[in-house]
């Protein structure tokens, strides 16, 4: 368990070293902001490059991005030399007109470029969610201000990195790793799956 703790909060570390337009692209292209390898790469992970003379955005390279998530992040990248001067906007009104830029990107990018106590209702922490009771709702938005109003404020910046490691390395999908999890005596989840023989 003490492993797992060490983990959470060394992910959580290596995030907030992150630039928000590296935040932004990264997770337009879904390229997952806060996975461990990621992370690893750092800030190599993602290069825009901007002219001052020019004006314009290069080519976005991301790595473990698709077709599509590099477009996507292309032309976000476009829109804010454009539009933005190269910055990325620091409130949600701004992130949303943004191309590939929803909710759920909005909050993950105010919440670890920005430091703001956000929660980004990705696919783990709904699901997490859900299973254990913590926050159950029907949609991203119902998980999210559940989680609001029942997470201790002094804990709100992280649990938006928590959860989804939770949900991606014990709490998974298809096969919940009960025996291994840090809050099995309080989840609701049943029938816990029991430790491979």
């Amino acid at each position: 368990m003490a492993i797992h703790v060490q983990k959470l909060q060394h992910v959580t570390n290596q995030a907030k070293t992150l630039e928000p337009i590296r935040v932004a692209a990264a997770d337009v292209a879904q390229a997952g902001v806060i996975d461990p390898g990621a992370v690893r790469v750092g800030m190599s992970m993602l290069e825009i490059r901007t002219s001052a003379r020019r004006r314009e955005a290069e080519p976005v390279t991301v790595v473990g991005a698709g077709p599509a998530g590099l477009a996507c992040a292309t032309a976000l990248a476009k829109k804010l030399v454009a539009e933005h001067g190269g910055k990325v906007p620091d409130s949600r009104e701004g992130l949303e007109t943004l191309p590939g830029v929803g909710h759920k990107t909005a909050n993950v990018v105010l919440n670890v470029a920005f430091g703001q106590s956000t929660i980004g209702i990705d696919t783990h922490i709904f699901r997490v969610a859900n299973r254990t009771g913590l926050a159950p709702g029907k949609t991203p938005l119902d998980v999210e201000l559940t989680l609001e109003r029942v997470v201790p404020e002094r804990y709100q910046h992280n649990c938006h990195h928590w959860l989804i490691l939770h949900g991606r390395y014990v709490c998974k999908a298809r096969k919940p790793e009960c025996w291994r999890c840090i809050i099995a005596d309080i989840c609701l989840y049943q029938p816990k799956t029991l430790a491979p023989a």
